[in-house]
C-alpha cells in the first residue's frame, strides 16, 4: 500500500523521468528495427554502436577544451557544443555500424548463411568492439562536461519540467519524425521499403540492395549516436559496457513497439521508460529491469507482433 502511495504522490514527476529514458531508448530502437526490417537480422551489435556515439562525443568536448570540470558555457556556445557533438556522435556511430556490416554481416550474406550464423557473428562483433573499446580506455569510465544546467520550465502536480527533458524528449520526436518522413515519403525511402517487402523483385526493378542495406546501418547508426550524445548530457558519465543494459532495454523497446515498425520503435521506447519508473516506484530500483520485461513478455504472449506489429516492408507511403 506504501509503494502505491508512493507512486499515486510521485506519478507526474515518474511520468516525466521515464518519458525522457524512453525517448533516448526509442532512438536506440530504431537501429534494431531498421535493421531487422530490411534483413531480419537482430543486430546485436547495435549496443556497441551506440557506446562509441558516447565516446565520440566525449572526446570531442574535450578535444574543444570543455572537461567534466568546466563552468557550464553560455547559451550560444552551448548550442555549438551540442550540434558538435552531434555531429562527430552520429558519424562515429554511423561509421562503426558501416564497418560491422561490411566485415562481419556482407560476408555472410554472399554466401547465404543460416539466421544463427548471423546471430552468433552478431553477438561476437558486439564483445569484440566493447573489448576493444575497454583496453583503449584502460576500463575507466569517462566523465562529461556539465553542458547544461538544468533549470524548472514548469511545475506539473508534483513533478518539475525541466530543459533536459524537453531537449532529450524534444531531439528525439523531431528525430523520428524526419526518419518516418525519410522512410515513407522519399525515393530512397522506396527502395528500403521495396527492399524489404521483396528484395528480389525491388532488385529487378533497379534498387540497389547492397547501398539499401549500408543506408540503413548508416540510418540506424546515426541514430544512435544522437541518442548518445542525449545519454551524455542525462547522465554525465559512460564506460566502455555501457551499451549492454541500454541495448538490451532499446531492443526491447523494437519488440515491445513491433520490431520492424519505425513508429512502433517510438511507442515501445516510451512506454518501456514509464513502466521501468512505474514498477521501481513500487517494487525497488532493483526491480526496474525485472518489471518492465515482465510488461514485455505478457505482452509478447498476447500480441506476438507487437503492439503495432506492422512490417517495415509494409509501412503506407
Amino acid at each position: 500500500m506504501d509503494a502505491l502511495t508512493n507512486l499515486g504522490q510521485h506519478f507526474v514527476e515518474l511520468t516525466l523521468t521515464g518519458v525522457t529514458q524512453g525517448a533516448i531508448y526509442a532512438l536506440v530502437a530504431l537501429g534494431y528495427t531498421l535493421v531487422y526490417g530490411v534483413l531480419r537480422l537482430i543486430n546485436f551489435a547495435h549496443s556497441e554502436v551506440f557506446m562509441i556515439g558516447t565516446f565520440a562525443a566525449g572526446i570531442t568536448w574535450a578535444l574543444v577544451g570543455h572537461g567534466p570540470n568546466t563552468p557550464a558555457p553560455s547559451p550560444g556556445l552551448l548550442i555549438g557544443l551540442l550540434l558538435l557533438a552531434v555531429a562527430v556522435a552520429a558519424l562515429a556511430s554511423g561509421a562503426t555500424a558501416l564497418v560491422v556490416e561490411r566485415v562481419a554481416y556482407r560476408p555472410l550474406r554472399k554466401k547465404n548463411a543460416p539466421s544463427l550464423i548471423f546471430l552468433i557473428t552478431a553477438i561476437g562483433a558486439s564483445l569484440a568492439i566493447q573489448e576493444a573499446v575497454g583496453v583503449a580506455v584502460d576500463r575507466q569510465p569517462r566523465g562529461m562536461p556539465g553542458l547544461l544546467k538544468q533549470q524548472t520550465l514548469a511545475r506539473i502536480g508534483d513533478g518539475e519540467l525541466t530543459n533536459l527533458q524537453l531537449i532529450i524528449v524534444g531531439t528525439a520526436l523531431v528525430m523520428m519524425v524526419a526518419l518516418d518522413v525519410f522512410i515513407n515519403r522519399t525515393r530512397l525511402g522506396r527502395g528500403v521499403r521495396a527492399v524489404a517487402q521483396d528484395p528480389d523483385t525491388a532488385a529487378l526493378m533497379g534498387v540497389n540492395k547492397d547501398r539499401v542495406i549500408m543506408l540503413i546501418f548508416l540510418l540506424g547508426g546515426g541514430m544512435a549516436g544522437i541518442a548518445a550524445v542525449l545519454y551524455n548530457i542525462k547522465v554525465g558519465i559512460t564506460t566502455y559496457d555501457i551499451g549492454f543494459q541500454l541495448g538490451i532495454s532499446a531492443f526491447a523497446a523494437a519488440v515491445l513497439g513491433g520490431i520492424g515498425n519505425l513508429r512502433g520503435a517510438l511507442l515501445g521506447g516510451l512506454l518501456l521508460g514509464l513502466v521501468e519508473n512505474y514498477g521501481a516506484s513500487v517494487f525497488g530500483n532493483e526491480w526496474r529491469t525485472v518489471v518492465s520485461f515482465v510488461v514485455l513478455v505478457l505482452v509478447l504472449l498476447f500480441r506476438p507482433t507487437g503492439m503495432l506489429g506492422e512490417s517495415l516492408g509494409r509501412a503506407r507511403a
